[in-house]
């Protein structure tokens, strides 16, 4: 059906090619892996000692109280008493810090760190227990109260003198205290992978709790890494924040009301109000808000560079078939135009520097950042395609064409990597215009012809009608065999 030397069967031998060398790219994606894995490590050993991404979720008041159920009828009636306890949040919660950021490095990987002052202000209302099944004012334990504030990382914090509960001297200690500690939810993670509570600060509030309005003020100093997040749990909560970094990315559902961003600092100001949650003012311990449920609610900043060195190595990654296929076929149709074989070796030759280049990025943007690392390999990878096709192709021209095409090819992969928004879009779009041209250029050939430029001819009586057949055959060689000699 088809010749040894048929044009199909030469195309079917460059995707042959395209596909061993996919072989190396998943390779490279081992390796990348391998480097993201690596850099976790340092980074969790950085973090462990400094203090990990920060959660903060509190003040809230634990109030207990007893509830009293009676069973039977007449004389057989029976009163028994449970301890319970209430949980309320604040009326007014307002938090304002300032971060002082620096980066730590461990081997030749980065972590931003940083070291907040905060002073958390508000109010809350006098408890109500009544609604939860306390039957009278001589069931709650006002005497017993607790205040609770949750972090992710303890041992990171400092506490500050200063700290007042209506307008008393407040002294915390160590833990969750005795009723936050009965519902730890040991299956809920933040997205660093730790207990969205795991730890915290307790002040027993003994004779304190008089009065019908509790304002309070405590300072806090709290060292973290990457991530600060609040837990709006106020009616309505105000944060504001200020850092001396320039890239932060903001997180949670809810974004900065108002914010500055220079080159070196920001400022944030957040104001939420407590309809946008998705739980209330208060609940009993009976039925707590799950912690997952606390954890959608968070919201703060995140300091890790924008861009992620591993991430973009591996969007980059799904490129290179494409890349591969539309330089073979390049590479092809200089074949069949200029009467030259370029031997499999050399197409080999030519995907593996192609596939290089994704090493290069990814270990030269370990130490340059990505922006610098892929000008770098992309100029390189370039520079020795272009050197190498002119030898194999046989002309300045052809090599030019090759490199313009490369160079073209990777600075429309930087642009698809920058866009991340419209990636998809942009991706499509150039899947139709390189089919497109591939389609243009194909589209009078004949591939049940020998790859051969000429096929010998022989004498014979009917010379002048067989001359005729093959020129008619050939006029479209002939026509692609022209724009190849006008590229030298």
């Amino acid at each position: 059906m088809f010749s040894k030397q048929s044009q199909f069967l030469r195309a079917l031998l460059i995707v042959f090619l395209v596909l061993i060398l996919q072989i190396p790219t998943a390779m490279l994606s081992g390796v990348a892996n391998e480097r993201q894995s690596l850099r976790a490590e340092a980074v969790s050993e950085i973090t462990t000692k400094w203090g990990t991404s920060q959660n903060i979720v509190g003040p809230r008041l634990y109030v207990p109280y007893v509830k009293r159920i009676t069973t039977g009828e007449g004389d057989k009636q029976v009163t028994k008493t449970e301890g319970k306890f209430a949980v309320f949040l604040p009326e007014q919660l307002d938090v304002t810090g300032a971060l002082e950021t620096e980066i730590r490095k461990r081997s030749i990987f980065e972590v931003p760190v940083y070291s907040s002052d905060l002073a958390l202000q508000g109010s809350f209302a006098r408890p109500n227990p009544a609604q939860w099944g306390a039957a009278n004012e001589q069931d709650i334990q006002w005497d017993q109260s607790e205040l609770v504030i949750e972090v992710s990382d303890a041992h990171a914090l400092n506490l500050k003198d200063g700290a007042v509960w209506g307008g008393k001297p407040l002294a915390f200690e160590a833990g969750r205290g005795k009723y936050a500690s009965q519902n730890v939810d040991s299956n809920q993670y933040d997205v660093a992978g730790l207990p969205i509570a795991s730890a915290g600060i307790v002040a027993k509030l003994g004779g304190k709790m008089v009065g019908d309005r509790f304002d309070f003020a405590i300072p806090l100093r709290l060292q973290g890494s990457e991530r600060l997040t609040f837990a709006p749990l106020g009616k309505e909560t105000n944060v504001k924040l200020s850092a001396n970094w320039g890239d932060p990315s903001f997180q949670g559902k809810w974004l900065p009301a108002t914010s500055t961003i220079e080159k070196n600092r920001f400022e944030a100001n957040w104001t939420v109000q407590a309809i946008g949650r998705n739980y209330g003012q208060s609940w009993s311990g009976d039925s707590p808000v799950p912690d997952a449920t606390i954890r959608e609610s968070l919201f703060g900043v995140d300091l890790i560079s924008p861009v992620d060195n591993y991430r973009m190595s591996q969007r980059s990654l799904k490129y290179n078939f494409l890349f591969l296929l539309l330089t073979f076929v390049t590479f092809w149709l200089f074949e069949i135009t200029s009467n030259l074989r370029v031997h499999p070796l050399q197409y080999l030759l030519v995907g593996a520097a192609m596939t290089l280049f994704y090493l290069l990025q990814l270990s030269l943007s370990e130490h340059l950042g990505f922006d610098h690392a892929y000008v770098i390999s992309s100029a390189a990878v370039v520079l020795m395609i272009a050197s190498y096709s002119v030898a194999v192709l046989r002309a300045k021209g052809r090599g030019l064409v090759i490199g313009l095409m490369e160079a073209a090819l990777y600075g429309y992969l930087y642009f698809v990597l920058a866009s991340q928004s419209y990636s998809l879009l942009i991706g499509s779009f150039g899947l139709f215009g390189f089919l497109a041209v591939a389609m243009y250029f194909t589209r009078t050939m004949d591939w049940l012809e020998p790859g051969d430029a000429q096929r010998p001819q022989t004498a014979s009586a009917s010379g002048d009608a067989q001359s005729a057949s093959l020129s008619s055959a050939s006029a479209p060689r002939r026509f692609l065999s022209c724009t190849g000699r006008q590229l030298k």
